[in-house]
């Protein structure tokens, strides 16, 4: 919480510029997000939410990594959606592809800063969803086998 949210010891400083005070406003009470506001972190949501953007991310928690290696990594993904997961990371700015002049082209991709700075709510999230996946799975267990009228 840069921007001089924060005083001493966790206390809440009192922002002097609108735009503290929107970010402030977000990290406070997001029930009361003015709709401009609401549209843009869902944007920003939108990218770090989706499942094949935040194994991508993780994959490239490792380092560099070439298209093939990812698409290997990752598993089930197709070329197609990977090529579009890849575009939508570099174009938010939490990947960078770095192409090579051989031939054929080496095509790079590694994490941004901004990149690097998502790992942690996204390991966070992550981390979670292992701990808690047994409980969802027998959760889902349990609803599918209710009588559902």
């Amino acid at each position: 919480m840069g921007d001089h949210l924060l005083a001493q010891e966790g206390t809440l400083k009192k922002p002097n510029n609108p735009e503290a005070t929107r970010r402030q406003k977000c990290a406070t009470s997001f029930s009361d997000l003015p709709p401009d506001v609401c549209q843009s972190v869902s944007d920003v949501l939108a990218r770090i939410g989706d499942k094949w953007s935040i194994l991508t991310i993780a994959m490239l928690a490792r380092g560099t990594m070439r298209f093939s290696e990812l698409k290997r990594s990752l598993g089930s993904i197709s070329q197609k959606v990977l090529t579009s997961t890849l575009r939508g990371l570099e174009r938010d700015g939490y990947v960078s592809r770095i192409v090579t002049p051989t031939i054929p082209p080496r095509v790079d991709y590694e994490l941004t800063e901004l990149g690097r700075d998502v790992l942690i709510p996204v390991t966070v999230l992550a981390t979670w969803a292992m701990e808690k996946r047994d409980l969802v799975e027998r959760s889902r267990s349990e609803f599918d086998q209710r009588d559902h009228v």
